[in-house]
């Protein structure tokens, strides 16, 4: 495709983007269970206004835009506050892997400081998201992955005896995207603190909703700064902070673990430069976006839709075990979960949702469905229940999915083949990203 010769109108243009929207998923009527975070009209009203008016703004440069500065450091103060510990420090970042990029790079370059560490390792449950293996393949750290206990937690003791000289980092997530339970954060970060060794608490997904659940009824472990030991925390604002994309959180207990996040520059010829943060310009847009919300929904606010994310979640889960070939994984702490079958082939159920038009997430080892509630699915539950009643009677007399099957978008592969679908995988993310030539 060329660069057109003549520019669209406004309006032309407006309509090509409408079109090519109607396409994605349904996402506003609670038939996706990922990647959106919808709080509703009023909230988008909200963020919306927010981003354009500070559409032109840069982070990288807050001595010229003063706003910024004073929107991301009362931001990051509130995030201190709900993570157990005020006089918490952070920055706000692109997102959640953006962060985790962050904690991985502080904990390496401390030990590279007080301890001269030069092989640096770190350990995570094999439950860690992928940013973490992310992060080590970027900045040069070895990954070293531990088991989980029969709940679905990190295993202790597996992290205990996989210390070494060379740990840098030890992880634990609150919660786990694919069953979302809550590690054992007091018993890793005091492995860590006996150490001198940081810990990070991955809270990309729980970090704006479990502060709020002891608020309705729903106790959780302890999983924050409140747990000596913890060095520091990832919250996405652009998930259960419900902001705009591009909006996360990477927040330290002190400043002296978080000044070996930041890079600096002595000797350009531009000038002395200096970067909290992976990126250079931010887009001060998602910044706003994120105080803005914040401040419109305020802890009340917060505390209304975590009930009702909650109570939606409950009734799923009870409709979800009441049908006898289904059960869910685990006991999930917070609205994130999985379920499966022993009976019945659980990706054939799957297929069934979608050729309903529904968009459950598919997940491995074992072989699950994964679903994320927002407040947007407190409309759906009882017609999700029933399509997932029908898609389990359409899948009677399948086998179970073998457990070494892996769920790619309908790509199976064993895992022996894991060098191969890594290939596959890679090879499918050029193609999707390739900009294609116009024919002449």
């Amino acid at each position: 495709m060329k660069l057109p010769a003549q520019g669209k109108t406004r309006d032309e243009v407006s309509s090509d983007i409408q079109n090519a929207l109607a396409n994605d998923a349904d996402w506003r009527g609670g038939k996706t269970w990922s990647l959106v975070y919808f709080a509703g009209d009023d909230v988008s009203d909200v963020l919306r206004d927010a981003y354009s008016q500070a559409i032109y703004t840069n982070g990288l440069g807050p001595g010229a835009f003063k706003s910024l500065q004073k929107f991301e450091s009362e931001v990051i103060a509130m995030t201190a506050n709900l993570l157990g510990h005020p006089d918490a420090v952070g920055n706000m970042t692109s997102g959640g892997t953006e962060s985790i990029l962050m904690a991985v790079k502080a904990a390496r370059d401390r030990a590279r400081e007080e301890r001269e560490v030069t092989a640096p390792e770190m350990i995570l449950p094999i439950t860690a998201h992928p940013a973490f293996d992310k992060a080590a393949q970027y900045l040069g750290v070895k990954v070293v992955h531990i088991a989980l206990r029969d709940d679905l937690r990190a295993d202790v003791e597996a992290a205990r005896e996989a210390i070494t000289p060379d740990t840098v980092l030890i992880v634990g997530s609150a919660p786990n995207y694919p069953f979302g339970t809550i590690d054992p954060i007091p018993e890793l970060a005091a492995l860590a603190e006996e150490r001198g060794i940081n810990c990070h608490v991955d809270a990309c997904l729980g970090g704006f909703l479990l502060p709020f659940l002891p608020r309705v009824g729903h106790e959780v472990p302890p999983w924050d700064f409140s747990v000596s030991g913890v060095s520091s925390i990832s919250a996405d604002l652009h998930k259960y902070g419900y902001s705009a994309r591009g909006a996360s959180t990477i927040m330290y207990r002190d400043r002296d673990l978080r000044k070996h996040q930041f890079f600096a520059q002595t000797d350009w010829p531009g000038g002395l430069y200096g970067s909290p943060t992976m990126t250079g310009s931010r887009p001060g847009g998602a910044i706003a976006a994120s105080w803005a919300v914040l401040n419109y929904l305020g802890e009340d606010g917060y505390t209304r839709l975590a009930g009702e994310i909650m109570q939606s979640t409950k009734a799923i889960q009870d409709g979800i075990n009441a049908i006898p070939e289904l059960h869910v994984l685990g006991e999930p702490d917070m609205s994130v979960f999985s379920f499966t079958s022993d009976v019945i082939d659980i990706y054939a159920v799957t297929e069934a949702l979608e050729a309903a038009g529904w968009h459950p997430d598919r997940q491995q080892l074992p072989p699950s469905l994964h679903l994320m509630v927002t407040p947007v699915h407190g409309q759906i539950v009882g017609s999700f229940i029933g399509a997932l009643r029908e898609a389990v009677a359409a899948s009677a007399g399948g086998e179970p999915a073998a457990g070494s099957r892996a769920a790619f978008y309908g790509m199976l592969g064993t895992v022996e083949d894991r060098s191969v679908v890594r290939n596959v995988i890679i090879d499918f993310i050029d193609k999707l990203t390739q900009v294609q030539s116009e024919v002449a």
